[in-house]
C-alpha cells in the first residue's frame, strides 16, 4: 500500500494488523507519533483535512519530478504538520455518545457541570468541543437533566425540542410515545412548530400522534430514579415496551388488547413482583419460559 493511502487510514483509525506493521515500517514514523502526542493538547482555527492532504499530495507527486536535496526535509516537516492538524481537527470535532443497556442507568456529566441521568436503553449525543456556544445534547430514550444557569439548553429528539435556561425536567422518546415534564423552573417544548410552556409538575405528552391532557404532579423527581416505572394512562403496549427496557426479557402477548389503558407502577429489581403489578389490576397471567414471558388474559 502507498504511503499516501497508510497515512490517511492511520488518521482514521482504520488500519489493520498488516496495516499496522506497514505504517510502523515508515521512514517518519517516530515523528509522525510525537507530532500527535505533541498536539493533543494544541488549540488551532478550523482546519480542512482533506485539503491539506491534497496540497500534501500535489507536493508528494512534484517530489518525483525534482532532484533538489533540500526539498526532502521540507516535505517531511510539511507531512507532519498537516497530520497534526489533521488529527488535532479530527479529535475536536468528534461527538461524545453515551448510551445504557437493558437494565442498565447512567449518570453524565456535561461541560458546563450539567448533568443527565440516562435511563435504560437511552442515548445522549453531544459535542464538547462546541458547548460554550452551543448547549445542545440529542436524546433517543429517556432522561433526567439538571440543567445549570445559563445560555438556552436544547434537547433534541425526534418528536420535538425541548429548551430551557436552567431547570430540573424528564424527557421521554420511545416510538410513537413523547413526554416531557417539568420538576423545576420553566420548560419549553416545540413539536410540529408550536411551542408549549410548561411550569413545574406539569407535562407534555403525546401518544400515537395524540396530545394528551395531564393532571399536575408534586413529585419532585421522576420514579424511574428510584427504581420504578409509573404510568397515568397509558396504552398496555408501552407498559409492555418499558418493561422490557427494564428487565432483560422478551414479553409475547395472547389475546390482549394492547391499546387498554394502564395505571400503575412495576419495580426495576424483582421480576415476579414487577409482573405481578402490573398482570393483576388487569386480570392478566403469566408464564416465564428462559428469558420470555407470556401474558394472557385469565
Amino acid at each position: 500500500m502507498k504511503r499516501e493511502e497508510l497515512i490517511k487510514k492511520w488518521l482514521d483509525h482504520n488500519l489493520s494488523t498488516e496495516e499496522q506493521i506497514a505504517f510502523e515500517q515508515l521512514e517518519d514514523y517516530d515523528d509522525l507519533i510525537k507530532m500527535n502526542t505533541a498536539l493533543r493538547d494544541f488549540k488551532a482555527p478550523e482546519y480542512s483535512s482533506d485539503q491539506a492532504y491534497q496540497t500534501l499530495k500535489s507536493k508528494l507527486k512534484s517530489k518525483k519530478t525534482h532532484s533538489n536535496q533540500w526539498l526532502k526535509p521540507f516535505l517531511r516537516i510539511a507531512a507532519v504538520l498537516a497530520i497534526g492538524f489533521s488529527i488535532y481537527y479530527y479529535t475536536t470535532t468528534l461527538d461524545t455518545t453515551v448510551g445504557t443497556l437493558i437494565a442498565q442507568q447512567t449518570t453524565v456529566a456535561l461541560p458546563d457541570n450539567s448533568t443527565v441521568e440516562l435511563n435504560a436503553n437511552s442515548t445522549v449525543t453531544f459535542n464538547e468541543s462546541k458547548w460554550s456556544n452551543t448547549r445542545a445534547i440529542q436524546l433517543e430514550g429517556e432522561a433526567f437533566f439538571k440543567v445549570a444557569k445559563g445560555q438556552k439548553f436544547d434537547v433534541i429528539t425526534s418528536d420535538g425540542i425541548v429548551s430551557v435556561l436552567g431547570t430540573q425536567f424528564n424527557v421521554k422518546q420511545r416510538e410513537s410515545f413523547f413526554e416531557v415534564t417539568c420538576y423545576e423552573g420553566l420548560v419549553a417544548v416545540t413539536h410540529n412548530n408550536k411551542t408549549t410552556t410548561l411550569k413545574p409538575g406539569h407535562s407534555f405528552v403525546i401518544i400515537d400522534g395524540k396530545l394528551l391532557a395531564n393532571e399536575k404532579e408534586n413529585a419532585v423527581q421522576p420514579q424511574w430514579l428510584h427504581g420504578e416505572s409509573s404510568f397515568k394512562s397509558v396504552p398496555l403496549k408501552y407498559v409492555i415496551a418499558e418493561f422490557e427496557n427494564q428487565y432483560n426479557q422478551t414479553i409475547i402477548t395472547k389475546n390482549i388488547d394492547l391499546s387498554r389503558l394502564f395505571t400503575g407502577s412495576f419495580t426495576h429489581n424483582n421480576l415476579d413482583l414487577a409482573l405481578k403489578s402490573v398482570t393483576i389490576p388487569l386480570n392478566l397471567s403469566y408464564s416465564k419460559s428462559g428469558k420470555s414471558i407470556l401474558l394472557k388474559r385469565e
